[in-house]
């Protein structure tokens, strides 16, 4: 536009100097060659202002050629700048509405000509630097870590740095460098302090500040007007320069109203008209192609940091409802050996109707799924449900259901429903595609751990807990104890007579004596007992809230349970069975750690079991003293305070195991 006026103002200058050397040469002609010379005189001036003519509209053509091509260059610079932004999600009309404010704050504190021009575009180009920065940092919707905010800041430079390459004519870089300093001088990159900022950087500042406030972005909604006025307004002094906030907050109103008539209102008002492609604009394609890839960030950290299954499907699922139209999201596990899935985890609407699904392969859309390892997309919802569901199957418009296979082999399937469209899209399944790869591999990675970790507090003859679980259920028990001022009673089971069954019928026998007698105690317990293979032929059991009368109960039923148990031995007409002496200690009067109460328990039961070796002797050499000592045994009370052993004759355990 100035080279248009500098070459308008030469061009005036060149006809005023040509007028005055016409007009002296046609006074000279006429008192030279007097009439006749007019003669001459016309043909010539009708040529020349013929000539003239079509310079004249020759220039107009390639001042309005010029015009365009610059109103070219501001929109594809603000385009450009646009799409820039939609990678940090603002929406359309920031870089716009930032420009109109900056340029009305601008003239409204006298900056004109050059100044005026730079403030023009340094406004369109001051996030370029954006570039260099990170998809997912620009994109997180929580707060950013010191790291990360050290890399965000550093747009600033590296815009500056992209637009010194260009050779503009007036002082754009200074702006898009300096437009995040403060007043106070606590800003970056150079900390610059007052009037050393650049006065177009100060106003950028507070235009860039106030419409961001306005807008929504990915970790917090939009500010009212008056919310934004007042930070604005608190930051003078501190962030911005005083008198261009004194100066910007009193022509708002007129900002706003040029904001209005240009079409870049907020969105309340805000229509876009830019082409779309497939239904979006460019800005929400670019905004949705970020969110993509956070979201994938997020996926991949968050999955690497969780050692909880059901924490990674949560989020799994969260995630899955973010990126794609759900009006429910159901995983499927197959269990170990791959008979059939569960509803591992549901989002969403009829969540309880999915938690209680078990999904055959072959069996509905999912069991195709789950039996072909191959997708479903856009099918019947009705596939999925019984006619018993017939609520459900009126719902969803459509479904789509995802195999999870990692690199052992599947895992489950990722179903999705929705009533909010007809069909979904190919884009949509690629993203879940993506993602159900991503999540097959840390569901693995979670359930082996699971395993493992399972094993390692499991005894792995009997599957029941081991000494460390034991262990750790004891603290959790002496808490509890603890909190409600209760108790709980620590009973020892000792096997009588298993090793006549390992004598006689071997270890593969004796091993499943023991698997089997760790159901049998185990059908005698409430369903909140506790009961560990301690090791060897030992087992104990944690009861809370249990009076030595209800032990004494326990114990009996437990004796007679194991005493009537008898293991057939295959290939042979024989069978096995074993005894069990018990012993209970009760917390805290016998001991307050687990060490003390087992060994309480552990002296009480072959105390007892010494005691009843002693009688057996006595009543088979048939001593006199035997009758009398069985009314003294009669008369005991059926459990001491905090203490109680039972046992069942060993030597009688040892004959019918042989018999």
């Amino acid at each position: 536009m100035k080279d248009v006026e500098k070459r308008y103002k030469g061009s005036m200058l060149s006809l005023t100097a040509c007028g005055v050397i016409a007009f002296v040469a046609i006074a000279a002609g006429l008192l030279v060659f007097g009439a006749t010379f007019l003669l001459i005189l016309f043909p010539v001036a009708a040529c020349v202002a013929a000539a003239y003519k079509i310079h004249s509209t020759g220039q107009q053509k390639r001042n309005e050629l010029i015009e365009q091509a610059n109103q070219l260059n501001q929109t594809t610079v603000e385009v450009l700048a646009t799409a820039i932004d939609a990678r940090d999600q603002i929406g359309t009309g920031h870089v716009r509405r930032t420009q109109i404010y900056a340029l009305g704050l601008g003239r409204a504190m006298g900056l004109t000509g050059d100044r005026l021009d730079a403030l023009r575009l340094g406004s369109l180009l001051h996030d370029i630097g954006k570039l260099a920065v990170p998809d997912h940092i620009l994109s997180k919707p929580d707060q950013l870590t010191p790291a990360e905010l050290e890399k965000a800041k550093t747009h600033c430079t590296i815009g500056a740095s992209i637009l010194e390459e260009i050779d503009f004519p007036y002082p754009v870089v200074p702006i898009v460098r300096y437009h995040h300093e403060s007043w106070d001088g606590a800003g970056y990159p150079s900390g610059l302090k007052g009037n050393r900022i650049p006065l177009g950087a100060r106003i950028l500042a507070i235009a860039d500040t106030y419409d961001a406030l306005r807008s929504e972005r990915p970790y917090r909604k939009p500010m009212s007007r008056e919310e934004a006025r007042q930070h604005i307004a608190n930051a003078a002094g501190t962030r911005f320069d005083p008198e261009a906030v004194h100066i910007f907050l009193k022509n708002l109103t007129k900002f706003e109203v040029e904001i209005a008539a240009a079409g870049v209102d907020y969105p309340k008002e805000e229509i876009t008209h830019q082409k779309t492609i497939e239904g979006k604009t460019y800005v929400e394609r670019i905004q949705s192609a970020n969110r993509e890839v956070f979201a994938l960030f997020e996926l991949v950290r968050e999955f690497g940091e969780t050692d909880s299954l059901g924490a990674m499907l949560k989020l799994f699922a969260k995630k899955v409802s973010q990126l794609v139209p759900t009006d429910t999201c159901a995983v499927f596990l197959l269990n170990e050996s791959r008979e059939y899935a569960s509803a591992a985890e549901v989002t969403g609407q009829n969540a309880d109707v999915f938690l209680s699904k078990r999904i055959r392969p072959g069996e509905g859309a999912t069991g195709f799924v789950l039996k072909n390892l191959e997708p479903v997309v856009n099918v019947n919802p009705d596939l999925d449900f019984s006619l018993s569901q017939l609520d459900l199957i009126q719902e969803y418009r459509t479904m789509a259901s995802l195999p999870l296979v990692s690199d052992g082999g599947p895992v489950g399937a990722l179903s999705i429903y929705t009533s909010a469209i007809d069909a979904y899209e190919d884009e949509h399944i690629r993203v879940l595609t993506t993602v159900a790869n991503i999540a097959a591999r840390a569901i693995e990675k979670l359930q082996a751990h699971a395993r493992t970790r399972a094993h390692a507090m499991t005894d792995p003859m009997t599957g029941l807990p081991n000494a460390r679980s034991l262990q750790m259920q004891f603290e959790r028990e002496v808490a509890r104890a603890d909190r409600g001022n209760s108790t709980f009673q620590l009973i020892m089971l000792d096997l009588d007579g298993f090793k006549g069954v390992n004598d006689s019928f071997g270890h593969k026998v004796g091993d499943q004596m023991l698997r089997e007698i760790g159901e049998v105690i185990l059908s005698q317990l409430r369903e909140y007992d506790f009961l560990a293979r301690y090791g060897g032929d030992e087992f104990i059991a944690i009861v809370p809230e249990m009076t030595d009368g209800e032990v004494a109960e326990l114990s009996k039923r437990i004796e007679n349970a194991v005493r009537e148990f008898r293991l057939e031995v295959k290939g042979s007409e024989r069978y096995a069975s074993v005894g069990v002496s018990v012993g209970a200690a009760a917390y805290p009067q016998k001991g307050e750690s687990l060490d003390q109460l087992v060994v309480a328990a552990d002296r009480a039961m072959y105390r007892r079991k010494s005691d009843r070796k002693n009688l057996e002797l006595m009543r088979d050499t048939k001593a006199p003293e035997f009758d009398h000592l069985r009314s003294a045994l009669a008369k005991l009370p059926v459990a001491a305070p905090g203490g109680l052993i039972l046992e069942l004759d060993e030597s009688a355990v040892l004959i019918d195991s042989v018999n």
